[in-house]
């Protein structure tokens, strides 16, 4: 049986099996010239023929590789090597002809090659056909290829050569490509594929599309989801070639946002960092990393990179220089905390920065609801600290990266960020030098503490994935959406701006936990239990609220050259409130009188309301 043999033997088989289609397709060869079927007079006069080519045929096949060629390989560059070999026995059998005089027509020779390449690969493909029959044996997973273009018909190659998946049809809603048979599939429309999946003839889909839009891209994965199969994504290429991808069940972080990136990607970046000094707080962190590599491409003359973390600042750095060299751009790093004046303002002044994207901030709700002061001293003095020495230091633009959270918070976290707000609010009303700007986005997919990375370990895990309640909504965007938004907005800064990106609709939590386990290839567990990964409610956390805002006053909105990037004029504390503010928060967190600041967070920030249950370690 052919499907037995080893690799070695197979090559051995099929070197017999084109040696020894060279006297057939001789043989076939008069019988097609003269219509007879033993043409044996006609035979006799070209036997030094037949002679020749049955010695020559063996060393022009291993000459030629035909051996080597995989049964599931059959491509074009398979059929030219065929070709190929077939051309040598035709001009062989010519040559030949001439040299021993063989009195045989013209055409002989002709004919024998075209006899000779049909029959070679008409026999690989029914060797293929042996073989793939008797490995899968119908036990493989039956898929259907969603996408009949070239990415599809390379997935149905690759998955022919595999006994775990059996590909069987390709679903396309391209009128035209339509009952055509490609790479040997029919090509079925959506409807079709609806009813293939309802009598078990489909148990998986394999979307092979990596070209669409996200937009198109959801859409046909909410229509593919609601078939009850397994569904998957093909990477794109890109994302193959630079190895961030290698399996059909990654999920990206892009796949969930419910909407087209955004391209942010404007000249006007480049001009406002050029040639200048910047320095990125939290340089470490998922967002001020990010920057880091982004500036990179704005050809500053240096970056400074400021951290607490000493493991963080030491992997950022690393990772820099070794791009820095060739960029030519100077990477300096500084370990010190946003809360020491005499540090901050040291390395702005030795390092002449120009200009300062403070992204350093505690930024985890529940750590920051069980540390109040702490969240208080990194979150709003640290804002503060870095804010002042900025000004006093003749920097040109101060970015501060905010959050939603800050939006009426229920929380610690989301207020110490508003009131960091107002403090940069106010003193932008005051600079005559320094441009301050704010920043205010949504959750960020793929950072650490976002829901991304944990669901994806509660999936690897079995499940569950938790979810806090069924009614949760937030504002979504990837990190480089993020960082692109920041950098714009020293960009576009006028003094005092809070800028906010169009992110559409906020996603409910729970669909995103759909989503991402139903794109690893895994089922949701059905409310009565069953196979699959289960979604637990374990109900809202304290201070957590069922939806984010990213705007105090819807009506305040502006527009900025981008157009999907909105500035906001909010209203803002005087400089007295400001002033107290800083200083009833200095003084309780040097006393370390939690209940006192909180006391200062309902006094000062707008919305605030505690969360009935607390939990505090401050």
């Amino acid at each position: 049986m052919l499907s037995t043999l080893s690799r070695r033997q197979k090559r051995y088989f099929f070197l017999a099996f084109d040696s020894l289609l060279v006297p057939v397709a001789f043989y076939l060869a008069y019988v097609l010239r003269f219509s007879l079927f033993f043409p044996s007079h006609f035979l006799r006069e070209g036997l030094p023929l037949l002679v020749v080519l049955t010695v020559l045929g063996p060393m022009i096949m291993l000459a030629m590789r035909l051996p080597w060629i995989k049964l599931a390989s059959l491509d074009m560059s398979a059929l030219s090597r065929i070709a190929g070999a077939t051309a040598i026995l035709i001009l062989c059998a010519m040559a030949c002809s001439y040299a021993l005089a063989v009195n045989a027509p013209r055409s002989i020779p002709i004919l024998f090659g075209v006899v000779f390449f049909v029959l070679s690969v008409l026999g690989r493909n029914v060797g293929f056909l042996i073989v793939s029959r008797s490995q899968v044996g119908g036990a493989g997973v039956p898929v259907a290829i969603y996408g009949a273009g070239a990415a599809g018909i390379q997935l149905a190659a690759a998955l022919r050569a595999s006994s775990e998946v059996e590909p069987v049809v390709f679903i396309d809603d391209n009128p035209n490509l339509r009952g055509l048979i490609i790479s040997g599939l029919v090509v079925a429309t959506p409807a079709r594929l609806r009813k293939m999946v309802a009598t078990g003839q489909v148990q998986r889909v394999l979307l092979a599309m990596p070209s669409l839009s996200q937009a198109k891209t959801d859409a046909i994965l909410a229509e593919l989801h609601a078939l009850g199969c397994e569904v998957q994504v093909l990477p794109s290429y890109v994302d193959l070639i630079s190895g961030q991808a290698t399996t059909l069940q990654t999920v990206a972080p892009d796949a969930l946002l419910g909407r087209d990136k955004v391209d942010l990607d404007v000249p006007d970046i480049a001009k406002a960092y050029a040639g200048r000094v910047v320095m990125v707080t939290g340089a470490g962190g998922s967002i001020g990393s990010e920057l880091c590599r982004q500036l990179m491409e704005c050809n500053p003359a240096r970056i400074v990179l400021f951290e607490q973390s000493e493991i963080a600042l030491y992997q950022i750095d690393r990772e820099l220089k070794a791009r820095s060299e060739v960029a030519q751009i100077a990477i300096t790093a500084r370990l010190g905390s946003v809360t020491d004046p005499t540090r901050v303002a040291n390395v702005m002044r030795e390092d002449g920065v120009e200009t300062v994207i403070h992204a350093a901030a505690y930024k985890h709700v529940p750590l920051v609801e069980d540390n109040v002061l702490e969240g208080a001293r990194n979150n709003l003095i640290g804002t503060q600290t870095v804010a002042t020495a900025a000004e006093a230091a003749g920097v040109e633009r101060f970015i501060l990266v905010s959050t939603d959270k800050a939006v009426r918070p229920t929380n610690i976290m989301g207020a110490t960020k508003r009131m960091a707000e107002m403090v940069v609010q106010d003193l932008a009303t005051r600079s005559s030098g320094t441009r301050f700007s704010m920043v205010r986005f949504g959750n960020v997919l793929g950072s650490s503490g976002s829901v991304l990375p944990l669901f994806q370990e509660q999936i690897r895990t079995g499940g569950p994935v938790t979810v806090t309640h069924p009614e949760v909504t937030r504002f979504f965007m990837t990190i480089p959406e993020a960082a692109r938004l920041v950098l714009l907005a020293g960009a576009y800064s006028e003094g005092g701006d809070v800028f906010v990106l169009d992110m559409g609709k906020p996603m409910k939590i729970i669909d995103i936990a759909r989503r991402m386990i139903e794109l690893s290839g895994a089922r949701v567990q059905g409310p009565d239990g069953g196979e699959g990964i289960e979604i637990k409610i374990t109900g809202l956390r304290p201070g957590e609220k069922l939806y984010e805002e990213l705007l105090i006053d819807d009506a305040s909105l502006v527009a900025t050259p981008h157009s999907k990037i909105l500035r906001a004029e909010e209203t803002r504390l005087s400089q007295i409130e400001v002033a107290g503010m800083l200083r009833e928060t200095r003084s309780a967190v040097e006393e370390g009188e939690a209940e006192r600041f909180r006391a200062a967070v309902e006094g000062f920030v707008k919305g605030y309301q505690r969360p009935l249950v607390t939990a505090e370690n401050a």
